[in-house]
């Protein structure tokens, strides 16, 4: 891993974009380095917004924690369509920090979690039931500004409608779900795919336990920490994220990989709860294989642009 940003040609060189957060990558993601140094690849680790990195230079730029964009994300998008080697895309890019794609794809057929939006200046009225809600802002990363409420409970009534004011005064849209219950004992399913010659394969699943106990009271730092384990994917899971996938714009085939996280719904049926596409932990450490699989999928996007 080298660190210089002014990349020459030979080798197939890669930029790992980051923030100024984790200037190491994500531990995670680290585990990518020896595979794809193994396969003659040279990998950088970059700042997305470090101006002294010549982006242009790099065979492929590939993101991967960026993760302090949400607040920033116009100078993101606009800063991902001067990367000419971008992966996944700037028209993915921009289509997919904005939640609001769920309105598209539940359109498109896809079976996703109820979502309502309240724009900032519209009025809000809190659901008449006494069920359990999640609000979070349609442009957010790592369980950011995202809290859970019980309508049921006349302080978390309050908290709730102070959160929906707090964002639309910061010019933020909002998201409000019903809490999905059955994440408290299933959890929640990400299903990872990776490009291969063919398109995006399927190449592991890992659960999430459940991580919203109640009001948005904050993050420290630039997530919320998971639980995560590795599991099994369902062919019904596996039937959902293939329909999430067919309906991305532009065609799935281009990316170089894809997140579907998805929860049982009332019913038990999968619903999807998130599709990530712009900048997903991709948890290679939770499955045999998986490092090679990335380095693999990016030496075919490398191959194969």
């Amino acid at each position: 891993m080298t660190n210089d940003h002014q990349p020459t040609r030979g080798e197939p060189r890669v930029a790992l974009i980051t923030c100024s957060g984790l200037v190491d990558l994500d531990p995670d993601d680290r585990l990518v380095l020896a595979p794809l140094a193994a396969r003659g690849v040279l990998a950088d680790v970059a700042v997305w917004d470090d101006p002294a990195v010549d982006w242009s230079g790099y065979d492929l730029a590939v993101l991967r924690s960026p993760w302090d964009y949400a607040l920033r994300r116009d100078e993101f998008v606009a800063w991902a369509a001067t990367v000419p080697t971008l992966v996944n895309p700037v028209d993915v890019v921009r289509w997919n920090t904005d939640k609001r794609y769920l309105g598209e794809l539940t359109a498109a057929g896809v079976p996703t979690v109820p979502t309502a939006w309240v724009l900032p200046g519209e009025s809000w009225t809190l659901p008449a039931d006494h069920g359990e809600y999640v609000i979070k802002p349609a442009v957010s990363a790592g369980s950011q500004d995202t809290g859970r409420y019980d309508l049921a409970d006349p302080e978390h009534r309050e908290l709730a409608e102070a959160h929906v004011r707090r964002l639309a005064d910061a010019g933020r849209v909002t998201m409000v779900q019903p809490y999905l219950a059955a994440v408290d004992t299933a959890g929640e399913t990400a299903l990872l795919f990776l490009a291969g010659p063919r398109g995006l394969t399927f190449s592991h699943a890992i659960r999430k336990g459940p991580m919203l106990t109640g009001p948005d009271l904050g993050v420290d730092g630039l997530y919320k920490p998971e639980e995560i384990t590795a599991r099994a994917a369902t062919p019904e899971q596996l039937a959902v994220a293939e329909q999430v996938l067919a309906a991305v714009p532009g065609g799935a085939e281009r990316l170089l990989y894809a997140r579907v996280d998805l929860i049982p719904g009332p019913d038990g049926t999968p619903v999807l709860v998130e599709l990530e596409l712009t900048e997903p932990s991709l948890f290679i450490g939770y499955a045999d294989g998986a490092p090679d699989r990335l380095a693999d999928a990016i030496l075919t996007r490398l191959t194969h642009p």
